[in-house]
């Protein structure tokens, strides 16, 4: 499908009802013990057991998760004594621009932010008293710039001793969905994180994988399917919702990736069938394939355009070709991982190159999530979420799953 028609898609034809008490607002006690939704290769729809997907995958699949982890990315400051309640909302790291380093930071850092009450934090600085461990520091708050409607925030301490990454963890909180329409609580630093989530950065939880166990993992590598991760940190931006008519006129966000070289040549060479876990690894596993083709072309500039995968001078290769381009890119600057943003969008007229089987949640209506999995399954998405529907499935976040073959 062209750019032009793919652009044209209307966002209303992607809406379907979702009653407030079908979203979840907490999890279940025991994370594989949801509901699983499978769609198999014919289109049949059937419901199953989290427990139980291990049974259910491909025997010749190899599952690939997304291992980021969501940071306290959300702290609040009082202006003044007893002043505003300013809440300050960390999006992502302007310097050090990397995440890693960023978080070793000690004594200051920037980030990019949205400031809510921002009316009333027009200029000066913002001030509290912050124990970590059995240190204590004064931690400040400047803004110091914009990027559209986000601020570019300075943080700054008294203590050599303390890292961002520590100051985050004392003073800020996890950034649940919006949707849920409640304030964090204690069970969410526990709750929002998948068991094998170990590189900070997201701001968001990669969803589908909340549902994964050690033993859920276990028995899926007692199958003898191999299990391999890669990193998307995702951001504020997947709740922005498609306010416009067409899909074309939305601008779709930028999250920061990160691929080991040698997941990228096994997934170049492989005949196993890629099963992804969840949207953010769909959109990884998916920029792979246009990056190699913007390396081919001598065109890669660090991020994949958001409608590049349906340009006209797009060179098409195989799979295999694209992630070759890779390897010997980074093979040839002895680079072991790499590293990127991300901006497609995928949308029904999008043809998978990577991904052939998807793990995933229940989507808000009009979402590009939703779109996503239209453009996996077609049409068959409204089967799909009638049936769910039907049979008191939990929606969103915290909710029940699913698991799409082609």
């Amino acid at each position: 499908m062209s750019q032009l028609s793919v652009q044209d898609i209307k966002i209303e034809d992607y809406n379907y009802p979702l009653p407030d008490e079908r979203i979840a607002r907490h999890p279940l006690a025991e994370r594989d013990k949801c509901k699983l939704l499978v769609r198999d290769s014919h289109g049949n729809i059937s419901e199953h057991l989290f427990a139980d997907i291990a049974a259910l995958l491909p025997s010749d699949s190899i599952l690939v998760y997304n291992n980021t982890r969501v940071i306290n990315a959300r702290m609040r400051f009082r202006k003044g004594d007893g002043g505003a309640l300013i809440e300050i909302f960390c999006l992502e790291p302007v310097s050090p621009v990397d995440y890693a380093v960023n978080f070793a930071s000690t004594r200051e850092c920037s980030w990019l932010c949205f400031v809510g009450n921002s009316k009333r934090w027009k200029q000066g600085v913002l001030t509290q008293k912050v124990t970590v461990g059995e240190i204590e520091i004064t931690l400040t708050a400047e803004r110091t710039g914009r990027e559209g409607n986000a601020s570019v925030v300075r943080f700054s301490w008294d203590d050599d001793n303390v890292t961002f990454s520590d100051v985050i963890g004392a003073v800020g909180e996890i950034p649940i969905p919006p949707y849920l329409n409640r304030s964090t609580e204690e069970s969410d630093s526990t709750d929002y994180q998948t068991v094998y989530s170990h590189i900070d950065g997201s701001v968001a939880a990669p969803t589908a994988g909340l549902h994964f166990t050690p033993e859920v993992l276990d028995r899926v590598s007692q199958r003898g399917i191999p299990r391999r991760e890669l990193t998307l940190h995702v951001g504020a931006g997947t709740f922005q919702p498609v306010k416009s008519d067409s899909i074309g006129e939305h601008e779709m966000h930028s999250e920061f990736i990160a691929v080991d070289r040698n997941l990228i040549a096994e997934l170049a060479d492989t005949s196993r069938q890629v099963i992804a876990v969840g949207t953010t690894s769909v959109r990884t596993l998916e920029s792979l394939y246009h990056i190699g083709c913007l390396m081919y072309q001598g065109k890669w500039t660090g991020e994949v355009p958001q409608w590049y995968p349906y340009s006209e001078d797009h060179p098409r290769l195989s799979a295999a070709e694209a992630l070759h381009c890779i390897v010997d890119a980074l093979d040839r600057d002895g680079l072991s991982t790499l590293v990127g943003d991300t901006r497609i969008i995928i949308a029904p007229g999008y043809e998978f190159k990577i991904v052939k089987g998807i793990i995933t949640n229940f989507h808000q209506p009009q979402s590009t999530l939703l779109l996503l999995v239209s453009a996996f399954v077609g049409g068959n998405w409204r089967d799909m979420y009638d049936f769910a529907l039907e049979r008191d499935f939990r929606f969103l976040s915290y909710g029940d799953a699913s698991l799409l073959l082609p």
